[in-house]
C-alpha cells in the first residue's frame, strides 16, 4: 500500500528530538480545519528531556506495577494529570461536537462531545522489556516543557475552596482554554501562547485562592472564547500533539501554569516529586481558563488534580497525584507502580484510598495539598490543559491556540508567547499501556494450559498466543470471538456502556494439527433433530425432560418429542446415558449430514467446477502475468481441493481467455489439440460449448497442458489493449447453470474495463473529493450492474476470485462488488513485475485454489430469548434479514455479528448463540456446521467490563467504520468512534472504578489498550489517507478487512516488530513497539504487516549481522530491491528464514519481503506502520492520542 505519509519528525532512534513536533503541523494535504490542527507528533509535544519527577506522561496511566489501584480490580487508573485542565470555563455545549477527525482537524472534539476518557484506558503496561518502575510514575521521557510555577502550591484547603468558588462556566472561556495548551512544538511555549502575555507571569500562579473563580481576565478569554463557540481557529491544532499528552496527564498534576513558563527542572528523575513546590506548568496564564472551574463540571473538581503535589518538585505532578485528592485508589502516585494501573492493583501496595494519595504520590503531605497557585488564566486552580489535553470538549479549545503555523498569531491565546523551552518533558510511553507488555503477559499466564471451553463466559487467550483449545460444549476461540463474554442483561446497561456487543465467526476456521476437527454426524434418512419452534439444531443446551422422552430447547424454551431412533435414558443428574457418545450433545462445534431436503430442488448437489478466465490484453501478456498463470495451472491443477488426501479430486476445471471478446476452450479428453470458440457478442454472453468446456484434470491432462502452453504464444504479439469484465462473470455464470453445478470463477484482471459492453466503466478517480463530502461516492460502484450480476451468482453458487495487476487506476469499489458478495475475495498487485512479484502472487493463487471451501452456503445465527442478531458484515449477500448467503465460503472469511437486546436477560441462564451453516463440501456432499457458545449475563457493569476482548472490540469496530463511510463523510466516521470510545471508558470510570482525581486516566484492565488500538484504526489508510494512496488501494483494503478475523485484524492495526539480535533456539525475540523510538541504529529488526513484511537495517549494524543475513559486511553493500535472503550457511540466517517462513504460514496473504536501509527512500513506507508515532498523513500518536482520548472522558464526565 502506498503509504504517503511522510515520516514523523521525530528522529528513528531514541527520544524525539525537541522540537519534534513540528510546531505547525502543517495542514496535510488539504490542511486540517482548525481545531484539530495537525498534530505534532509525538516529538512536538515531548521534547526530550527528563520527565517531571513523578510525572509521568502518562502518568496517567499507572503501568499494572502501580500501586494497587483501589479503583477496580478491572481498571487501570492512568493518572492523565490532574486533568488537564477542567474544560473551559464553560464546558463546552455538548451538542457542538467538534470532529475530531483523526486529529488533524479542526476541533478536538468529534462528534458527540467526547466522553470522558479517563477510564478509557487501562494503563499499559509498559512492554515488559522495559522494567516497571513502581511508584509514581516518573515521566521520564521528556514532557512538553510546561513551565511549571515554582511557586509553592496553595494550600489543598486553599485549592478547595477556590475551586469550590469558581463558577463553573462563569466568564468567557480563557483564552487559553482549559485544557487546551497549546502544542509546544507548534506553538510557541505553551505558556506563552495561552498567555497573551509574557509566560514568565505564569511562573507564580498565584494561590489557587487567589484564583479569581472566573475565567482569566477577559482579554485572554477572549481569544479562547473563540474557540468556545465556534470552532478553533484553524491555526489551532487539534491536538497539539506532544503537548498535551503529557499534559493532559500533566493536568492532573499540580502544574497549573502555563507550560510556557519556566520549565520546571526535568523530571528526568522519575521520582515521585520532590517535595518542592510542583514547577507549575504555567499555562499562559492568562490563557487557560481557570482549569479548575468550569471545566470540570461533572468529575470532581480538577481542583483534586490541581493539588499538585507541591512538593513535588517536577514540572508534572506525578500523574497518581489526582489520587492524593482522591481518597479513592489512586495509588498511581505511589512510588512504586507506574501511574498507569490497570486493572489490578499494581504491584506495589497502594496506600489505601483514605490515605491521602498525596503520600502516594509520594509528595509530602503538606506541600501537595498546597496547589500552586493557579496561574493568571487557569481557572479554579486546575491547571489549564495543554492542547491537545484531552478533557475538554472537543470543541474549540478554548485559549488553545491552534497550531501555530508560521506568521501565525497564537489565537486566543493572547501574544504568541515564545516559543516553547526546547526542554519539554514528555509523556514517558513506558508509562502507559504497553500492548508488547499485556501479550507477553498473556503468552506467559496463559499458553501453558489448555483452554477448555466448558466454562461459560470464559474469555479466552488472546489471539498472539499460542494455546490448545478443548472443546467441551463451546465453541473453540478459533470459530467464534465475542466482543463481550459477560452480556449486560439489559438494553439500558448496554446503552449505558456502550460496548458493542458482537461475535466474529469463522465457520469453517482451519484448526492446528493437535486439535481435532469437528466430527460428523448422520442421522439418516431422518436428518439432524431439531427444536420445533425456532428450528435451533440439537446441541449441549437442550434439556430432556420426562424420563428423555422430550426434551425442552434452550433458545426459546418450546418443548420437542424425541424421536423414537433418538431416545436414550437419562442418569441421576438428567442428562443422558449416551451424552459423550455424541458430539451434539457434549461439543460445541460438529457437523450433521445434511438430508435430500437441505438441497437446492430438492436434489442432491453436483460436485463444483472451477473456471479460469486469463485476461490476454497487452498489459496482460507484456508483464508476464499470462505467462506465469498458464505455467503454474500446469502443477497446480494436480492440488484442487479434495477431502480425502488419497483420492483425486472431483473439481472438474474449465479455461477462457479474454481482451474485448471471449474465447472458450474445448478441452475434451478425445481431442488431440485444444478447439478455441471465439464470442464477440459481449453484449448478450452465451456459452459457445457444453460438452468439453468443463473437464476432470485426470481425464484431460494432456489437452489442458496443449493449451496452456499454446495460450502465451497464441497472444504474444496482441496489440488489443481494451477489456471487458461484466461479461467474463456473466460467461462463468451461465457455465454452472449449463452444468447445474456451484463453483468458482478466477479471474486474472489488468485494466479498467472500458470496451463497449454491459458493465463498462469510466476513470471516475478525483482526489480533489478525497477529504469532502462527496468522497463515499467513491467507495461505491459506479452502476447498479455488477450489483445486479452478484444476485444472480449468489442464486446459481458462483463465487469469484479476483486476482488484479493494474498500472493505474482500475475502479476497485466497482470491480470488487461481485467478489465481496459472493464470499469471494480481490487480491492486487500493482505494478506487477514478474522478477519481484511472481512469488508472492503464486504463493497467493496456490493457496486460494487448495483451501478447504465449500459452496453454495445459507447461514443463520439463532440466539436465546432476549437478544437477537441485528447486523452482519463481511462477504455475503442477503436478501432478507436472517440469512446470510455465500455463494462460496473458505477457511479464511469470517462473518461479524452484532447483537442487540429485544428483552431482559436472566444472570441464571445466560445468553446462547447458535451459528449454523449449511454448505456443500468440495466432494459434493451437503452438510451443515454447526457452532454454539453460551455466555454469560451481568446486572452489574463492572462484570461487563471485567470480560471483553478489546482484540475483537477493534475487529467490529473497523469494520463498522469502513462499512460506514459508504454513506458518511470519513471525518464523521473517525469521530463517531472516539466518541464511542470515550464513552466506554467514561461509563467505567463513573460507575465501576474507585473514586479518584479527574487527572488520572483509569482504564479497565481489559481495555487499556483499547486507545492505542482504535488510534491505529483511525489512522489507517483508509480513514486518514496520506497523499499518495490511492483510491483503489483504499478500497481494496477497505473490503479485505470486512472478512478478516481477529489475529488478522490485530496484527493489520498493530503490526510485530522484532529485533534481530539473539535468535537462538525455537523461541522468538521479544516483540518491541512500534515506534521509531525503539529503533536502533546498530540493530535490525523485522516487521511483519499481515500483507508486508519489513527488514530495517540500521545504518550502524555490525558487521558479523550482516554477513549473517545478507552475505556481506557493508551496510552499503546490501541490495535494498532483494525480496528474499540469501541462503547462508549459518544458524542466524537459517533462524531467520525460518520465523519469515512461520510468519507468512499463518496468514491468509503471503507477505513479501522488503529490505529497507536506514535513511532510504523505502524507509517512509516503513515508518507508515510504526503505528504509535505520529502519522504521516496527519494521525495522532498514540501518547497524543491518550491524552485526548482523557479529555473526552473527563468532558463526559463533566
Amino acid at each position: 500500500m502506498n503509504v504517503n505519509q511522510q515520516t514523523p519528525m521525530a528522529s528513528p532512534y531514541g527520544p524525539p528530538q525537541p522540537g519534534y513536533g513540528q510546531p505547525s503541523y502543517a495542514p496535510l494535504g488539504g490542511g486540517y480545519p482548525g481545531p484539530y490542527g495537525p498534530y505534532n507528533g509525538p516529538a512536538a509535544a515531548y521534547q526530550p528531556g527528563a520527565p517531571p519527577q513523578g510525572y509521568s506522561p502518562y502518568a496517567s496511566f499507572p503501568s499494572k506495577a502501580v500501586a494497587a489501584n483501589p479503583v477496580s480490580d478491572l481498571s487501570s487508573p492512568l493518572d492523565l494529570g490532574p486533568a488537564r485542565g477542567p474544560l473551559t470555563s464553560a464546558p463546552r455545549p455538548v451538542s457542538t461536537p467538534q470532529a475530531y477527525s483523526q486529529y488533524p482537524e479542526g476541533d478536538s472534539q468529534n462528534g458527540p462531545p467526547p466522553m470522558d476518557h479517563s477510564m478509557a484506558q487501562p494503563a499499559h503496561r509498559s512492554p515488559v522489556s522495559q522494567p516497571y518502575s513502581q511508584g509514581a510514575m516518573n515521566l521520564s521521557g521528556p514532557h512538553p516543557s510546561y513551565s511549571q510555577q515554582y511557586g509553592a502550591p496553595p494550600p489543598m484547603q486553599q485549592v478547595t475552596n477556590q475551586m469550590s468558588g469558581m463558577q463553573i462556566g462563569s466568564g468567557p472561556p480563557t483564552s487559553v482554554g482549559p485544557g487546551y495548551a497549546h502544542h509546544p512544538s507548534t506553538q510557541p511555549p505553551i505558556s506563552a501562547a495561552y498567555s497573551s502575555a509574557a509566560p514568565p507571569s505564569y511562573t507564580q500562579a498565584p494561590p489557587l485562592s487567589a484564583a479569581p473563580s472566573q475565567p482569566p481576565p477577559p482579554s485572554e478569554p477572549a481569544a479562547s472564547q473563540p474557540y468556545y463557540g465556534g470552532p478553533p481557529p484553524p491555526q489551532q491544532q487539534p491536538f497539539p500533539s506532544a503537548h498535551h499528552p503529557s499534559q493532559p496527564f500533566v493536568s492532573s498534576s499540580p502544574y497549573l501554569g502555563p507550560p510556557s513558563q519556566p520549565q520546571a527542572p526535568p523530571v528526568s528523575q522519575q521520582q515521585s516529586f520532590p517535595p518542592g513546590p510542583p514547577a507549575q506548568q504555567p499555562f499562559p496564564n492568562s490563557a487557560p481558563p481557570p482549569v479548575s472551574q468550569a471545566s470540570y463540571s461533572g468529575p470532581p473538581p480538577l481542583t483534586q488534580h490541581s493539588f499538585p503535589p507541591s512538593s513535588q518538585s517536577g514540572p508534572f505532578p506525578p500523574i497518581s497525584i489526582s489520587p492524593s485528592q482522591y481518597p479513592g485508589p489512586q495509588p498511581q502516585s505511589q512510588p512504586g507502580p507506574p501511574p498507569f494501573h490497570s486493572g489490578p492493583s499494581p504491584r506495589g501496595p497502594v496506600p489505601p484510598p483514605s490515605m491521602s494519595q498525596q503520600q502516594a504520590n509520594h509528595l509530602p503531605p503538606g506541600p501537595m495539598q498546597q496547589q500552586q497557585p493557579p496561574q493568571p488564566g487557569m481557572q479554579g486552580g486546575y491547571p489549564t490543559q495543554q492542547n491537545g489535553a484531552f478533557g475538554q470538549p472537543r470543541g474549540p479549545q478554548p485559549g488553545y491556540a491552534g497550531p501555530q503555523y508560521p506568521g501565525q498569531q497564537n489565537y486566543g491565546a493572547g501574544p504568541a508567547p515564545a516559543p516553547a523551552p526546547p526542554a519539554q518533558k514528555r509523556l514517558d510511553p513506558d508509562s502507559i499501556p504497553s500492548p508488547i507488555q499485556v501479550i507477553e503477559d498473556d503468552r506467559v499466564n496463559k499458553s501453558s494450559e489448555p483452554f477448555t471451553t466448558g466454562v461459560k463466559g470464559q474469555a479466552p487467550p488472546l489471539v498472539t498466543t499460542n494455546f490448545q483449545v478443548k472443546d467441551q460444549g463451546n465453541a473453540s476461540p478459533r470459530f467464534i470471538r465475542c466482543t463481550a463474554y459477560n452480556m449486560p442483561c439489559t438494553a439500558d446497561m448496554a446503552k449505558q456502556s456502550q460496548v458493542p456487543l458482537a461475535a466474529v465467526i469463522k465457520p469453517l476456521a482451519m484448526l492446528p494439527p493437535d486439535e481435532t476437527p469437528p466430527y460428523i454426524v448422520d442421522h439418516g434418512e431422518g436428518g439432524p433433530i431439531r427444536c420445533n419452534r425456532c428450528k435451533a439444531y440439537m446441541c449441549p443446551y437442550m434439556q430432556f425432560i420426562e424420563g428423555g422422552r422430550r426434551f425442552q430447547c434452550g433458545f426459546c424454551s418450546c418443548v420437542t418429542e424425541v424421536p423414537p431412533h433418538y431416545f436414550q435414558h437419562l442418569d441421576h443428574t438428567g442428562k443422558r446415558v449416551d451424552c459423550y457418545d455424541r458430539p451434539e450433545l457434549s461439543q460445541g462445534s460438529y457437523e450433521f449430514v445434511a438430508t435430500v431436503d437441505y438441497c437446492k430442488n430438492n436434489k442432491l448437489p453436483q460436485p463444483p467446477s472451477f473456471i479460469f478466465f486469463i485476461d490476454v490484453s497487452y498489459n496482460a501478456v507484456k508483464s508476464g502475468m499470462v505467462n506465469i498463470v498458464c505455467q503454474e495451472l500446469k502443477t497446480l491443477l494436480d492440488y484442487l481441493p479434495r477431502e480425502n488426501p488419497e483420492a483425486d479430486s472431483v473439481v472438474r476445471v474449465g479455461f477462457v481467455t479474454y481482451n474485448k471478446v471471449l474465447h472458450f476452450y474445448n478441452v475434451k479428453s478425445s481431442l488431440a489439440q485444444p478447439q478455441m470458440m471465439v464470442v464477440s457478442d459481449v453484449s448478450d454472453m452465451f456459452l459457445p460449448l457444453l460438452d468439453g468446456f468443463l473437464v476432470g484434470v485426470n481425464d484431460s491432462r494432456m489437452v489442458i497442458e496443449s493449451l496452456l502452453d499454446q495460450i502465451p504464444e497464441m497472444f504474444a504479439d496482441t496489440r488489443e489493449t481494451e477489456t471487458v469484465f461484466g461479461p467474463v462473470i456473466q460467461a462463468g455464470l451461465e457455465a454452472l447453470k449449463a452444468a447445474d453445478c456451484a463453483g468458482k470463477l478466477f479471474v486474472f484482471h489488468s485494466t479498467l474495463p472500458i470496451a463497449e459492453a454491459p458493465g463498462k466503466l469510466k476513470n471516475r478517480e478525483d482526489k480533489k473529493l478525497v477529504g469532502t463530502d462527496k468522497e463515499k461516492s467513491l467507495f461505491q460502484p459506479q452502476s447498479g450492474f455488477y450489483s445486479n450480476l452478484s444476485k444472480e451468482c449468489v442464486a446459481q453458487g458462483c463465487c469469484v476470485d479476483l486476482f488484479l495487476f493494474p498500472n493505474q487506476y482500475v475502479d476497485v469499489a466497482t470491480l470488487a462488488v461481485v467478489p465481496v458478495s459472493t464470499g469471494g475475495s480481490v487480491y492486487k498487485y500493482t505494478y506487477f513485475q514478474a522478477e519481484t512479484d511472481r512469488e508472492r502472487f503464486l504463493n497467493d493463487l496456490r493457496r486460494d485454489v487448495q483451501k478447504p471451501m465449500g459452496f453454495d452456503a445459507v447461514m443463520r445465527v439463532r440466539t436465546s430469548t432476549g437478544i437477537r442478531a441485528t447486523d452482519f458484515f463481511g462477504s455475503f449477500f442477503m436478501s432478507n434479514t436472517t440469512d446470510v448467503e455465500l455463494a462460496g465460503l473458505d477457511c479464511d472469511k469470517t462473518v461479524t455479528v452484532e447483537f442487540r437486546h429485544d428483552d431482559k436477560l436472566s444472570e441464571d441462564t445466560g445468553a446462547l448463540m447458535q451459528c449454523a451453516v449449511l454448505y456443500t463440501s468440495c466432494s459434493g456432499q451437503r452438510r451443515l456446521r454447526v457452532h454454539n457458545m453460551a455466555v454469560n449475563c451481568c446486572s452489574q457493569l463492572a462484570d461487563l467490563y471485567r470480560n471483553c476482548e478489546t482484540d475483537t472490540i477493534i475487529n467490529f469496530f473497523s469494520k463498522y467504520a469502513y462499512r460506514s463511510i459508504l454513506n458518511t463523510p470519513t471525518k464523521t466516521v473517525r469521530d463517531t468512534m472516539v466518541n464511542q470510545c470515550a464513552q466506554i471508558l467514561a461509563c467505567y470510570r463513573k460507575n465501576c472504578a474507585s473514586p479518584s482525581s479527574a487527572g488520572q486516566l483509569i482504564l479497565p484492565e481489559c481495555m487499556k489498550l483499547l486507545p492505542v488500538y482504535l488510534n491505529c484504526v483511525l489512522k489507517s489508510d483508509v480513514l486518514q489517507p496520506g497523499a499518495d494512496i490511492s483510491l483503489d488501494d483504499r478500497a481494496y483494503l477497505r473490503q479485505l478487512l470486512s472478512c478478516m478475523d481477529v489475529s488478522e485484524s490485530h496484527i493489520f492495526f498493530y503490526p510485530r516488530l522484532l529485533p534481530l539480535v539473539k535468535l537462538d533456539g525455537g523461541s522468538l525475540p521479544m516483540a518491541v513497539r512500534n515506534s521509531e523510538e525503539r529503533l536502533s541504529k546498530g540493530g535490525v529488526y523485522l516487521l511483519e504487516t499481515g500483507l508486508h513484511l519489513f527488514l530495517w537495517v540500521g545504518a550502524n549494524a555490525q558487521q558479523e549481522l550482516l554477513s549473517n543475513i545478507f552475505g556481506t559486511p557493508t551496510f552499503s553493500q546490501i541490495d535494498p530491491n532483494m525480496t528474499s535472503l540469501p541462503e547462508l550457511d549459518n544458524p542466524f540466517s537459517q533462524r531467520l528464514r525460518e520465523i519469515i517462513d512461520s510468519f507468512r504460514s499463518q496468514r491468509s496473504r503471503y507477505m513479501k519481503l522488503m529490505v529497507v536501509k536506514q535513511e532510504d527512500k523505502a524507509e517512509l513506507i516503513f515508518k507508515h506502520f510504526l503505528c504509535e508515532d505520529k502519522g504521516t498523513s496527519g494521525g495522532a500518536s498514540y501518547v497524543d492520542f491518550l491524552c485526548h482520548m482523557h479529555k473526552e472522558i473527563r468532558q463526559l464526565l463533566s
